[in-house]
């Protein structure tokens, strides 16, 4: 949104905040790896499941209408709101799970195309499929959400650099806030707390929603 309301086209500022996405991702693959955290193999075979949608979700996007676009992104930043909201049940992890199942699978194809698509909440989106439907710990969740994005957001930022709908001023300045926003909203949630995290958070994404749906 925030890319939007500087002035770009929807299909530029979807395009653009996919460099920040990649560049993102690489570093916190990166840093799972450093800290042993790692299941290439796994990770990999999940990514591949995600692609062919995740290229055409990205076409779909670059064709719609500014309008269009501005609509859904709102509907998802509301939706994400929701699901925020939504009380959490615990479960029994099993974190020596390497096999995947369909629902999985299917899981992987939806997220794929949601993931190239819009990308916005994304992380919600994989982090529930691979908590209840893998029945993983967190921090193993994290660990594949982290390479799942990465490996999807290649190709559909080629597409979007192909079609130019890439701003890269915008895109390299969003990356070099992402890696620094990343540090400083670590050490604030651990001093602060979820709750107000997720405060700001909700606050921010009523006011953008409202902004794209035309209401001020």
């Amino acid at each position: 949104p925030v890319l939007i309301f500087l002035g770009l086209d929807a299909a530029i500022a979807n395009g653009t905040n996919r460099v920040a996405i990649f560049l993102q991702n690489v570093s916190a693959v990166y840093s799972f790896k450093k800290e042993n955290y790692s299941n290439f193999k796994l990770s990999l075979k999940m990514s591949a499941f995600t692609l062919p949608g995740a290229i055409l979700g990205s076409l779909i996007a670059i064709n719609l209408s500014n309008e269009v676009f501005k609509k859904i992104l709102a509907i998802v930043m509301i939706g994400i709101i929701i699901t925020m909201l939504i009380p959490r049940k615990k479960i029994e992890s099993n974190d020596k799970n390497d096999k995947l199942n369909i629902p999985t699978i299917l899981a992987m194809i939806g997220i794929g195309f949601y993931g190239g698509f819009i990308q916005v909440g994304v992380g919600f989106l994989l982090m529930a499929s691979l908590h209840y439907l893998m029945k993983l710990n967190l921090v193993l969740v994290n660990m594949h959400k982290v390479f799942i994005v990465l490996i999807y957001t290649f190709p559909t930022l080629l597409v979007f650099i192909i079609t130019g709908n890439v701003h890269w001023t915008f895109g390299l300045s969003l990356a070099a806030g992402n890696a620094f926003g990343a540090w400083w909203a670590a050490k604030f949630a651990v001093k602060k707390g979820e709750k107000l995290i997720k405060g700001i958070l909700i606050g921010a994404i009523i006011l953008m929603s409202s902004k794209l749906l035309g209401f001020f």
